[in-house]
């Protein structure tokens, strides 16, 4: 089987793109979706979101959501605001956000591959959000959440997708926060057949953003083969949504931490103890990491920059990470943090609010100190992916982000 494939896109008629597009489903809790759905009948979070069409004390995975899903879907279908392309495509998918542009393609990525690491992981995942995922892929029998990937250093992909990407678009929408997405209908077979060995010709993707997506399109797959006595590995159960970006082209910001107390410590011992692993400098202005191995932090109103022991630096990719060398010379052993998953003492923020945020968050009161950290590297990423390794949860803030409902993948 093909790494990727085109598809026969599910996706909204271009003059209501506006008015389907969403954010994606795990960037919002089902306040903030209510909210932003609110007098927009056709908002995909209608599909992604359906609890905000039930009452509010409705658990978001009992079976009544799901099928309001899949009945929002046969609406927005039987409305004609959500139409099917005729012929597979790929779709070259670029995103504006002010002066950084990316563009990548919208497939339909191998399961086997997924299965056989050569689409490889980086992350852990949570049965509880991958049994959603695979409750709402079977319920809509679609996967309407793209997940996001990375293709390594390959210019003639580049240049296939911007000659791709050369015309007008067929869809051109700005979204509410400002972000441009732009979608251009490749169904040419030169373009198609080109693109496709191209990817064939990669030794591995990487998935960036979507391992609860990819995980439960795997697990979705598996139980559809073994029910099937007519498999044949040709059917669409057997790929997953994606949108394939070059490594080179995505944005990570920081994804900072916020923890609760010191554990127990004054703030002199703390900073003592903190110094037994970092060098400790007081700062006047807000500290914004320059490198790998330097840390902000914000206690008592004050900023201190710390920067790691160099004898303190392992050689392995995934304990040089940042997340890392926070979570193993700090988190753990000056506070006691050392489950990130589960430990109500810590919070993450997303390097889009800003440094403003941390020092918010210390202020009112909530929070005892915060970290600000070095944004993790691609190259590292795909590093620890290569190796078989596991990042830290809240590794990585892609930004900008992908749309919900601007192209789906039906499951014939």
């Amino acid at each position: 089987m093909h790494l990727i494939q085109p598809f026969t896109g599910l996706r909204p008629r271009p003059e209501r793109a506006a008015e389907v597009i969403a954010p994606p489903y795990d960037v919002l809790d089902t306040a903030e979706a209510r909210a932003r759905a609110a007098g927009k009948p056709w908002s995909f979070l209608h599909i992604s979101k359906p609890e905000i069409d039930l009452p509010p004390d409705t658990d978001p995975h009992a079976p009544a959501v799901y099928a309001k899903g899949a009945q929002n879907l046969a609406g927005m279908l039987a409305a004609g605001i959500l139409t099917r392309d005729a012929q597979p495509c790929y779709y070259v998918y670029r995103l504006t956000m002010g002066g950084h542009v990316q563009t990548g393609v919208a497939a339909a990525a191998s399961i086997a591959a997924y299965d056989a690491n050569r689409i490889r992981r980086h992350e852990l995942t949570r049965p509880e959000k991958e049994n959603d995922r695979v409750h709402q892929i079977d319920a809509l029998n679609a996967q309407t959440g793209p997940v996001l990937m990375a293709y390594p250093d390959a210019p003639r992909v580049d240049e296939l997708l911007a000659e791709a990407a050369a015309g007008s678009p067929d869809v051109d929408v700005t979204a509410d926060d400002g972000i441009v997405h732009r979608l251009w209908v490749a169904h040419d077979a030169r373009t198609v057949a080109t693109l496709t060995a191209a990817f064939d010709a990669m030794s591995a993707l990487y998935i960036a953003d979507g391992h609860h997506r990819s995980a439960a399109a795997s697990r979705v797959a598996a139980a559809r083969r073994a029910a099937n006595p007519r498999h044949t590995g040709e059917e669409s159960y057997e790929r997953f949504l994606s949108v394939i970006f070059p490594a080179h082209g995505l944005r990570i910001l920081d994804y900072n931490r916020v923890v609760a107390d010191l554990g127990g410590l004054a703030l002199p011992d703390f900073l003592s103890r903190v110094g037994e692993r970092f060098a400790v400098a007081s700062s006047s202005t807000a500290v914004r990491p320059q490198r790998s191995g330097e840390f902000g932090l914000y206690v008592d109103r004050r900023w201190y920059r710390l920067t790691i022991h160099p004898e303190r630096l392992p050689a392995d990719a995934e304990g040089r990470l940042d997340v890392s060398l926070l979570s193993d010379h700090l988190l753990a052993p000056v506070l006691g943090i050392h489950d990130l998953r589960r430990d109500k003492r810590i919070d993450f923020i997303g390097g889009m609010r800003g440094l403003g945020e941390l020092e918010r968050r210390v202020d009112t009161g909530g929070m005892a100190a915060a970290f600000a950290l070095f944004p993790t590297r691609m190259g590292d990423l795909m590093a620890v992916a290569d190796a078989g390794g596991v990042m830290p949860p809240k590794s990585t803030w892609f930004e900008p982000k992908l749309a919900d409902g601007m192209v789906s993948h039906v499951l014939d």
